[in-house]
């Protein structure tokens, strides 16, 4: 079950990566842009993440996911000033997530919590946020990847060098590890 912990945590900066690696190629003014009144900005999106960050992962064990200071509601309407503050509440948000997660023992794994009243065991709610984070961090990247064109520098294996990519992989001797090892480096 460490297994589990472990790979949750790397699943979870993968996706904090390729936000950060999106975010980098964007100028302030296309972290706001909106396709129409109905869709969220690149800002909105990271509000939204923030907020349901802060409201999961806080007290984490002992207190409901949704919590009575959370207004979700606000968190679709953008009052961020800038990039900066952007990054920051995105940091913000993933600092919390991370502290929750490498303060969790494989015996927590069982006990239960709750998210609107509902029960979760800890392994059922890490893989409900598994399956929600990485649903806006691909709306942002859908995003980022429309504003840049054909200035967009790929985060996954490039169009047509899958044969290179594979070439590569299949040259190596088999090995356990992570897919996202080779994205991101280990904290120092």
């Amino acid at each position: 079950m460490t297994d589990y912990l472990d790979s949750a945590r790397k699943q979870f900066e993968y996706y904090k990566m390729l936000g950060d690696k999106t975010f980098a190629q964007l100028s302030d003014e296309q972290l706001f842009w909106q396709y129409n009144e109905q869709s969220n900005s690149i800002a909105v999106i990271v509000k939204h993440l923030w907020g349901n960050m802060l409201s999961r992962w806080t007290d984490f064990l002992t207190t409901d996911g949704e919590k009575e200071w959370r207004e979700r509601d606000a968190e679709f309407e953008n009052d961020i000033a800038n990039k900066e503050e952007l990054l920051q509440k995105w940091q913000q948000g993933w600092e919390c997530l991370f502290q929750a997660l490498d303060g969790l023992t494989t015996e927590d794994l069982t006990k239960e919590i709750y998210i609107r009243n509902q029960g979760h065991s800890v392994v059922e709610a890490i893989n409900r946020q598994l399956a929600h984070y990485p649903c806006h961090v691909g709306q942002i990247l859908f995003i980022g990847k429309m504003l840049c064109g054909e200035n967009w520098k790929s985060l996954s294996i490039p169009k047509g060098n899958s044969g290179v990519y594979n070439a590569d992989k299949f040259a190596q001797p088999k090995q356990k590890q992570h897919f996202t090892d080779e994205f991101i480096k280990p904290a120092e």
